[in-house]
């Protein structure tokens, strides 16, 4: 959407619909569903109304949310805790929901994942020293959200 560009009038009751159609097809989290409410033009009070009623109604389960974020970002995107945690406080998720999600992540799974990120970056990574090459693998791993303890372990179990 443009900056200048008028916003969509929507009233409550379509937006309702709009967004318990969204809901039953995917999770979304309180903090998405204002955002797309932000670019329509609706009545004042009328987003609180329809959360309040999404979340009566089970669309919206912030709990539901976090467990199935953490699975995705992990599995798909190859996220490492630390970034997962960062990005659902962002989006307004709890502490005690994040860390009660985190535990979708098997710490065997993590240093898995972790060790064939770092193989294969490993790969395309040039430096004049073998310190350089860990000192660039450590800045990669980090940036994906892996914690140097982790990121250590997985870097001695390859060399």
């Amino acid at each position: 959407m443009y900056k200048n560009a008028p916003k969509k009038k929507v009233s409550k009751e379509e937006a309702l619909l709009k967004l318990s159609s969204l809901c039953a097809t995917a999770e979304y989290c309180e903090y998405d569903l204002r955002k797309k409410m932000q670019r329509w033009d609706m009545p004042a009070g009328a987003e609180d109304e329809v959360i309040e009623r999404l979340t009566k109604e089970r669309f919206i389960d912030e709990e539901r949310y976090a467990h199935a974020f953490v699975r995705e970002k992990f599995r798909f995107n190859k996220w490492g805790r630390v970034r997962i945690a960062l990005e659902l406080k962002r989006k307004g998720i709890n502490e005690f929901t994040v860390e009660d999600a985190l535990e979708e992540i098997p710490s065997d799974d993590n240093i898995e994942t972790l060790r064939t990120l770092i193989a294969s970056k490993k790969k395309s990574v040039k430096g004049k020293s073998d310190y350089e090459i860990r000192c660039k693998l450590i800045r990669f791993a980090l940036s994906r959200g892996f914690d140097m303890d982790d990121i250590n372990e997985a870097l001695d179990s390859l060399e």
